[in-house]
């Protein structure tokens, strides 16, 4: 199935009112084409003289094909358009689901421009399928057909020639402006993507790009490919303006071909000269009714290029596939176990875990630490159903991937490093996954993460708004609200992993006092590059290479020397040197190295 078609196949729900807006749009193409035809009727006849009574029912039916044509022109936009919003709701759900199920690991090749533009705008382009391309084909061959089979029978020759050249018009000119624009249009929705793109990573990054003087470069960029989705466009509207012109010409042969072969007939009485204005008019409505084709034809071709960048998600493996028939988890946490895990980010890349095998009992401290590289983040990511893996991990007794991705996050939580802060009040960003908790356990979910304080600080307390990535508040205040999210509901076991990692160490030091008074009563698996934080209670797991290297009290590693002793007494030192800085009278140091100059 091609991704058009299996675009038109997520908006299947919408079918019936599509096909009604169709036969409603064909009765106003229909009535503007009989309105043409009677009014030359009308005014033919009229020249005559003939008595008043003559020409009664031709001036109803003007009217009637004047109103019809709007009315039956509102009924179809109308139906039409709620149909394709409909439609289009249904496949930005699809397309939603879609990457919620490929997040976070299947996404990790895509920019966030590259994703708006495909959620956004490639959805959004959609809406042409049934509004620009299907109904207004639809419309024109049922409409051509009846014309043309009425002028066949009122003039059969010339009916016979405006019917080829309907056929032409129908076929042939839509076909010609869709090759001389296809490429055109199949680059526009990746050019625009990249447009979009970079203009997303140049406002995330302004104030890198000014303090480093490179602003200029990034507008030049994006002005490059700006350029670059200007002359597509240029390039399209040529072709449409060559389609249009076709258009016309068609249109002049057509009224030019049924007059020479009309006026014969007339001459010889064959034909009532009454209705040569009919046969020479008619298709000036016809072919303004088959105008719109070329717009389709240059629609579908840009619908294309959106098309196949959205089938693309579809076709993307997903790195955990749910099973059909999930087993369900015990209550509460019960213990983790792990045999030979082995995990990677990709089908053809290199292990990441080599054959980890560890256990965790209900209620332990778990600090997994190691140099950067070595699976401590991989094995997070498995542990949360997020990435795939071989061995065996049992939860609570049951193999973890015969769990439902969501039902295990119910089991186990995580905080990350950067918790993402949505730009909204601190109450919905606490809320998250939870819409219908009261405010009350909300600051209860507040004062465990001990920033409760700060929010009645702040102007509007809950319904203070963060801003975009949580930026009006510090980075200690992010990840306690971060924190505070996850104890609102906290799960019997939680992950952490460096959620300190981006803080200085006196904020990192207190976050860390709040992540263990909180969660005494929870199994906590804490990933760290600190080793000289780590709970005197916590038993250690030493990850290198994908392979556990040691595990034991903090105490006992210390003594054993090896990776862990070397880096913790690294750490050590630069502590006690910071603070041997720190206590330094540095304006007295100035003074004397001024007077040692002088």
């Amino acid at each position: 199935m091609t991704p058009v078609r299996r675009m038109w196949a997520a908006m299947a729900g919408q079918r019936p009112e599509l096909v009604l807006a169709g036969f409603v749009g064909a009765l106003a193409s229909a009535s503007a084409v009989a309105l043409l035809g009677t009014s030359a009727w009308l005014i033919s006849t009229a020249a005559g003289a003939p008595p008043v009574l003559t020409l009664t029912v031709a001036a109803v039916m003007v009217r009637a094909f004047a109103l019809g044509r709007a009315v039956f022109r509102y009924g179809e936009r109308l139906i039409g358009h709620d149909a394709a919003f409909r439609g289009l709701t249904d496949l930005r759900i699809r397309v939603y689901e879609r990457l919620e199920r490929l997040a976070p690991v299947g996404l990790a090749g895509f920019s966030r421009g590259d994703l708006l533009t495909r959620l956004v705008a490639d959805v959004d382009a959609a809406l042409d399928l049934p509004l620009r391309i299907v109904l207004p084909w639809a419309q024109a061959a049922l409409v051509s057909a009846g014309a043309v089979a009425f002028c066949v029978w009122l003039a059969p020759d010339a009916g016979l020639l405006i019917g080829v050249l309907v056929v032409v018009g129908l076929t042939l000119a839509p076909w010609m402006v869709g090759h001389l624009a296809s490429r055109a249009e199949q680059r526009i929705a990746p050019a625009k993507a990249l447009l979009t793109g970079s203009v997303v990573t140049a406002l995330d990054a302004t104030a890198d790009l000014v303090a480093f003087g490179r602003s200029s470069d990034a507008l030049a960029q994006i002005a490059s490919l700006d350029d670059r989705v200007t002359e597509l466009t240029r390039r399209s509207s040529l072709a449409l303006a060559f389609g249009g012109g076709v258009g016309v010409a068609l249109q002049g042969a057509a009224v030019t071909g049924a007059l020479v072969l009309a006026i014969p007939r007339v001459t010889e009485g064959t034909l009532p000269a009454v209705w040569l204005a009919v046969v020479a008019l008619l298709p000036l409505a016809l072919f303004e009714v088959l105008s719109s084709l070329p717009v389709s034809a240059l629609a579908l071709q840009r619908l294309r290029g959106s098309a196949d960048r959205l089938a693309a998600i579809d076709d993307m493996t997903n790195p955990v596939v749910d099973p059909s028939t999930p087993a369900h988890l015990p209550e509460g946490f019960t213990g983790l176990e792990l045999r030979g895990v082995k995990a990677r980010w990709s089908a053809a890349g290199p292990y990441a875990l080599l054959g980890v095998s560890l256990s965790i009992t209900p209620g332990e401290h778990v600090t997994i630490v190691g140099p950067s590289g070595s699976g401590k983040s991989t094995l997070a990511s498995v542990l949360m159903g997020f990435l795939g893996y071989e061995g065996t991990i049992h939860v609570n007794g049951i193999e973890l991937s015969s769990v439902s991705g969501d039902e295990l996050r119910t089991r186990i939580g995580l905080m990350a490093q950067r918790s993402h802060l949505f730009d909204t009040t601190v109450a919905e960003n606490v809320r998250l996954g939870r819409p219908g908790v009261g405010d009350d356990a909300v600051w209860r979910a507040l004062e465990a993460a001990q920033v409760d304080e700060a929010v009645r600080s702040m102007p509007r307390q809950l319904d203070t708004e963060v801003g975009t990535f949580g930026l009006a508040v510090s980075g200690g205040e992010a990840q306690r609200l971060a924190l505070a999210r996850l104890l609102l509901e906290p799960p019997p076991a939680i992950i952490f992993d460096e959620p300190t990692e981006h803080l200085d160490p006196r904020t990192a030091q207190a976050l860390e006092v709040t992540l263990r008074s909180s969660t005494m009563n929870s199994t906590r698996i804490t990933i760290s590059h600190r080793l000289d934080s780590i709970d005197a209670g916590s038993r250690v797991i030493v990850l290198r290479d994908g392979l556990v290297e040691a595990c034991g009290s903090a105490a006992e590693l210390a003594g054993q020397g090896g990776w862990f002793a070397d880096r913790l007494a690294n750490e050590r030192a630069e502590t006690d040197m910071a603070a041997l800085i720190e206590g330094l009278p540095i304006g007295t140091a100035v003074a004397r190295i001024t007077l040692d100059r002088s």
